[in-house]
């Protein structure tokens, strides 16, 4: 096994967005810091998926390394959305002495790079060894503590979420291949933080002709069963002219 040597001051932290169906999570993993003699819990909050880049590697690829780590995925929607580099990012008391704790040689200051990303996550089986990995609904994250400047990481990455969804069609890398218009209206909802008129937002999607009618339909509902759609990227490369609005 080849041992990758770290940069001790270079980092990538990826916010991981998903979608249930009903609402927006967020991938966070947990860090739990005990006292070794007492037991007594010391630290125990949550971090955004990331870590340092080794020296043979870019970015890009340390944001795949450690969404592949996570998820299992390969090509996965990764964007950055920003390099962080505040003065006090790792300076608090409780970050400080998680880093201690890890003894894995890092900087006293760390520049991160964030990384947007987009999966389904009714599709995906987390994974870590070492640490709990778990989906939090975004609603929830704005009440939580997170390590370091994560929370700042965030809702950096939230808002660049809502501005790329109304201009660019990244709505359906939260979706399976095959979804219903109600899916898809409900994705925009959840990424907006509010709600459309189902009328308008239908004939919306009629104008969209990259988003396929397929001759299928739901199975096992027990509502009438919907149709299905594809998002076809072939389609929207070819017919898309300039800046193309999805406002609904």
């Amino acid at each position: 096994m080849i041992a990758h040597k770290i940069v001790p001051n270079i980092s990538v932290d990826c916010v991981v967005f998903g979608f249930d169906f009903e609402k927006l999570n967020v991938l966070l993993v947990e860090r739990e810091l005990k006292d070794e003699k007492s037991g007594e819990v010391i630290i125990r909050d949550h971090t955004l998926a990331g870590y340092h880049i080794f020296e043979d590697e870019d970015l890009d690829s340390a944001a795949g390394r450690i969404l592949k780590g996570l998820t299992g995925l390969d090509n996965i929607f990764l964007e950055q959305f920003g390099a962080f580099g505040q003065l006090d990012r790792v300076s608090s008391p409780r970050d400080k002495r998680w880093l201690d704790y890890i003894n894995k040689g890092f900087a006293d200051r760390i520049v991160t790079v964030g990384y947007l990303a987009l999966i389904d996550n009714t599709k995906v089986t987390l994974r870590l060894k070492e640490r709990n990995v778990s989906w939090f609904p975004v609603s929830m994250v704005k009440e939580m503590d997170l390590a370091f400047d994560h929370k700042y990481l965030f809702y950096e990455a939230l808002e660049a979420l809502q501005r790329k969804v109304k201009v660019e069609p990244i709505a359906f890398e939260l979706l399976p291949d095959y979804f219903t218009l109600s899916q898809l209206q409900k994705v925009y909802e959840a990424v907006l933080g509010t709600s459309f008129d189902k009328r308008n937002f239908r004939k919306k999607v009629a104008q969209m002709h990259y988003v396929i009618a397929l001759k299928k339909k739901q199975q096992g509902v027990a509502h009438k069963p919907a149709q299905y759609y594809l998002f076809s990227r072939e389609v929207y490369e070819k017919t898309r002219k300039g800046r193309i609005s999805f406002i609904i």
